[in-house]
């Protein structure tokens, strides 16, 4: 029983670290976006799930609702000041229509958490009030390890893996495994279900940056080429058509 707990503990420490570089990863990305001052096509939508997970991860975990869990209030405690600053940052450098949706999404965003938090301190007790926060903490989990699937449709699509970086996916990936680990030794099953989701979506996303990691720029060039041909197929029509009135 103490080897299992001091394993446990290993791994969740193993999963703070990990959970930390994967909330640091994205620092990359809005380093660019800071450079150019523009969101591009980044979508806010990760980050503002993964600042509902963090907030709901740490509500989750603390004394009175799920009892020895401070590592995962330690890690969401970062991820939350983190996620926070990355939504600030899209709303500095987003476009106008997108600023007035990302505050709309932070609206729900506390909405939610509020009514959790409240619920849970007035209503339940005990191991009621542990189900309720737990299943909405693994639901946001859930949502938050499936918000990328946009962006992995979009690397299917233009077969450019350009707006998905490579070491967000890896950090997903072991971060996923990490936890898991904690939560099967745990016997967490709110924590163990939402990170066996995300380590086989870490793990897709991988396969994908392996598949299409050297097609950065072909889409930007196969759109110049065909606007070039546009062009000098307009110059030719009109070309003929002055021969034709000549």
């Amino acid at each position: 029983m103490r080897d299992i707990k001091v394993l446990r503990t290993a791994f969740g420490i193993l999963g703070n670290v990990f959970g930390v570089l994967l909330f640091m990863a994205p620092m990359i990305t809005f380093k660019r976006i800071i450079s150019k001052r523009s969101t591009e096509q980044f979508s806010s939508i990760p980050y503002v799930i993964a600042l509902l997970n963090c907030l709901l991860s740490v509500w989750y975990s603390l004394p009175f609702v799920s009892p020895d869990n401070l590592l995962v209030t330690i890690v969401n405690s970062i991820g939350a000041g983190l996620e926070a600053t990355y939504v600030l940052i899209f709303l500095i450098f987003a476009p106008k229509k997108e600023k007035a949706k990302i505050c709309g999404y932070l609206f729900v965003v506390f909405s939610i958490v509020s009514c959790v938090a409240l619920i849970s301190l007035l209503a339940f007790h005990g191991n009621k009030r542990k189900l309720l926060c737990g299943f909405a903490f693994t639901i946001s989990c859930i949502m938050m390890y499936g918000s990328p699937l946009s962006v992995m449709r979009l690397v299917i699509k233009s077969k450019s893996v350009e707006y998905m970086p490579f070491f967000l996916s890896l950090a997903v990936f072991i971060c996923s495994i990490s936890w898991f680990i904690f939560a099967l030794l745990g016997k967490d099953p709110f924590i163990l279900v939402p990170n066996v989701i995300g380590t086989l979506l870490g793990a897709v996303q991988l396969i994908l940056y392996g598949i299409y990691r050297d097609n950065r720029g072909v889409v930007k060039k196969d759109e110049m080429n065909e606007s070039i041909e546009t062009r000098t197929g307009e110059l030719q029509d009109k070309k003929l058509a002055y021969n034709g009135d000549a």
